[in-house]
């Protein structure tokens, strides 16, 4: 096993991350990178570990060409600059498609599995630091159980003495593992991982350290484990914020709500662009955070937020909740009003406010409810809306 290089500490590598497979043999009714853990999607969590780490300079997500709706409503974001594309036939085929979309700035590429998304970063240190003196790393955890061969009964024993169970991400110098694919291609057939293509076209790989914690979700139970590493026995730290705004109508020919633009006869008034959806949810994660409200940390006296769009508000609450090791697990927004009549966009505001909050759609919950033509809102008057969120720090 390889440990004699040192980690470099600038961006060398592009990662690929491979999340074109179906992934329904977890369960769930859904590809598995797309199911929730932990208030964030599998395959959210997956770039995140990759946009972390500071030798990683650019990502590529292959995702199948049917997961477009799943992809956008995925709460994926980054830092660094991200690129989806669509995968092939094969897994082989995938990655050839995320190699070819990237941009070729850096000297490694990282090919990583969606459906390990608590990669830790000692193991990609590890392969990044092995690849300054070969041409291909990938980490791997040595086969500790007895092996036996059968079917129903036992028919034999296999000696595991040098026998690896391979992880990813496996490393590569990005030119070789290109030419390696390119070969493939023109051979044909299957391969059960990236090293094993490479090996085909003559490279050299080094084996790094994994990681138990570096676990491929496959079996509906590995969600169960998956979140025990999350854990990982430490007592969670589980908040609940409330938040409640109005805005009252003036003169204008659409209302914003959730970030949509919604077309009535009178507009909502504020400083910003009085989208009183976001900015309850937003005043709800800062009341979990006991950061205040939207007013501390964007002062109305300001005029740098007159007019602002109100995602910038709520980007600023959940950064801040993900500076502070919390993960959000889940929204809900209660708007109050006669009118606009908000079912016919309520599911297209749970997409945005999902996208924004960086949580699956199916942690977001949008829904209206009026005051029987009593009270302001009753009058139509105004918008009052009313949210809860919870956050959760593993």
């Amino acid at each position: 096993m390889s440990d004699e290089a040192t980690t470099p500490t600038t961006p060398v590598a592009a990662a690929v991350i491979v999340a074109a497979g179906r992934g329904l043999r977890a369960g769930g009714g859904l590809p598995k990178q797309y199911r929730g853990l932990f208030g964030r999607t599998v395959l959210a969590r997956t770039v995140e570990a990759f946009d972390a780490h500071p030798c990683v300079g650019e990502i590529v997500v292959v995702r199948n060409s049917e997961d477009a709706g799943h992809y956008a409503a995925a709460g994926i974001t980054a830092k660094k600059p991200l690129a989806d594309v669509e995968g092939g036939a094969s897994r082989d085929a995938s990655v050839r498609a995320g190699l070819a979309a990237l941009s070729g700035r850096f000297p490694f590429v990282l090919i990583h599995d969606a459906a390990r998304p608590l990669v830790p970063r000692t193991v990609i240190d590890g392969v990044l630091a092995a690849l300054e003196t070969h041409e291909g790393a990938a980490p791997a955890l040595p086969v500790t159980d007895a092996l036996w061969r059968g079917a129903e009964t036992v028919d034999g024993t296999e000696n595991r003495e040098g026998l690896w169970r391979a992880q990813t991400p496996q490393g590569f110098r990005l030119e070789a593992i290109r030419a390696a694919h390119a070969a493939h291609a023109a051979r044909g057939g299957p391969a059960a991982d990236d090293v094993e293509v490479a090996r085909a076209h003559g490279l050299a790989v080094a084996i790094t350290p994994g990681d138990e914690a570096n676990m491929k979700i496959t079996a509906p139970g590995d969600f169960a484990r998956a979140a025990r590493f999350l854990n990982d026995g430490e007592t969670m730290d589980i908040r609940t914020g409330n938040g409640y705004d109005v805005h009252r109508f003036g003169p204008g020919d659409h209302v914003v709500l959730c970030g949509l633009k919604i077309p009535h006869d009178r507009a909502l008034q504020g400083h910003s662009d009085a989208d009183v959806g976001l900015h309850t949810v937003t005043d709800a994660i800062y009341g979990a955070l006991a950061e205040g409200d939207i007013g501390t940390h964007f002062p109305p006296s300001d005029p740098q937020w007159k007019g602002a769009e109100s995602h910038i508000f709520l980007t600023h609450a959940v950064d801040l909740a993900a500076d502070r090791g919390f993960v959000i697990t889940h929204a809900d927004l209660t708007l109050v009003c006669e009118r606009p009549k908000i079912g016919p966009h309520a599911a297209e505001m749970r997409a945005a406010l999902a996208s924004l909050l960086r949580i699956g759609v199916d942690r977001v919950s949008v829904k209206a409810t009026t005051t029987e033509r009593l009270g302001f809102t009753g009058r139509e008057e105004g918008i009052a809306a009313l949210a809860t969120v919870t956050l959760v720090k593993p």
